[in-house]
């Protein structure tokens, strides 16, 4: 009797490879960096802290003020940074307006304002805030500096938003790119640096932990000197990050000044997008849209 070998059977074969991979690298770094995370809540909570860690670079010379409302924060999905803007701005509306970003990505495509969530024509901006919101929005040209500066503080000390086209860096910051790298912010807030004696510190009271730095209380009973401004800071939040963001005035200005064309790979790669006659020049450059938040009296 012969014994026969018998072959032990074949291994099975591999498991497919998992789609979590493939899946995940669709996401972006910026959406990746904010799974799990919250943003800090509060007027003055999370500019303290971003003024505290710069404590260094503030002349102490100088009077600081700050004023804040704050916004949420929510994370763009796709080229909506114009859209998500406005959501986190309506926040500040009296009454407060909570829009879901699906209706307002379909208004703003009914409306043939954009394709793909894009808002190239601060015009267009404008009047799908108006519709959506229910305020009035003041629609500044011919750039951030002049007779505008003093409107644009104005209306930050009262409380009240500004949406403003700029150019991003790879930090979120305004940079100069020509276009390239066009997105929009909203503004909630300002810290200026005045000579001594502008403001009466009565109306001020000093923060607990930054003694120099002076909080406001009552916006709308605010004034100072235009003259009496030596440096300029705005608080910030666009739809890449949950954390507001301090940048110096000037620099935002620059940037939204020189908004002139749109990257050409992004103009080339067959998308469709909604561009103004006059390409983003005509549609973003000098533009700042200021949202009058008292919907009650628009």
């Amino acid at each position: 009797m012969s014994v026969e070998n018998v072959s032990s059977p074949p291994p099975p074969p591999p498991p497919p490879p998992s789609l979590a991979p493939s899946v995940s690298s669709k996401k972006k770094l910026y959406q990746a960096l904010s799974e799990g995370r919250a943003p800090v809540e509060g007027d003055h909570e999370e500019a303290r802290i971003i003024i505290g860690q710069r404590e260094s670079s503030f002349r102490k010379d100088l009077q600081w003020l700050l004023f804040n409302k704050y916004v949420p924060s929510l994370i763009q999905d796709g080229p909506q940074c114009g859209l998500v803007a406005l959501w986190m701005a309506a926040h500040l509306l009296h009454p407060p307006e909570t829009l879901v970003m699906e209706t307002l990505v379909q208004t703003a495509q009914h409306n043939a304002y954009t394709e793909q969530g894009e808002m190239f024509s601060a015009g267009d901006m404008a009047k799908l805030a108006e519709e959506v919101c229910g305020c009035r929005v003041q629609r500044l040209s011919g750039g951030m500096m002049g007779e505008n500066t003093a409107v644009i503080l104005k209306h930050l000390a009262g409380g009240q938003p500004a949406l403003i086209p700029y150019d991003e860096d790879f930090n979120h910051e305004p940079c100069l790119r020509n276009g390239h790298k066009a997105h929009w912010a909203v503004v909630s807030g300002i810290l200026l640096g005045l000579r001594q004696g502008c403001v009466d510190r009565k109306h001020f009271p000093p923060d607990v932990t930054l003694p120099w730095l002076h909080l406001s209380q009552n916006e709308a009973s605010v004034s100072w000197p235009m003259d009496g401004i030596e440096e300029v800071f705005v608080l910030a939040k666009q739809g890449k990050s949950l954390r507001y963001q301090l940048w110096r005035f000037e620099l935002l200005t620059q940037s939204n000044s020189q908004l002139t064309e749109m990257d050409p790979q992004r103009a080339s790669d067959g998308t469709r997008y909604v561009v103004p006659p006059g390409g983003i020049q005509d549609g973003l450059a000098g533009q700042v849209l200021l949202l009058h938040t008292n919907t009650q009296m628009s």
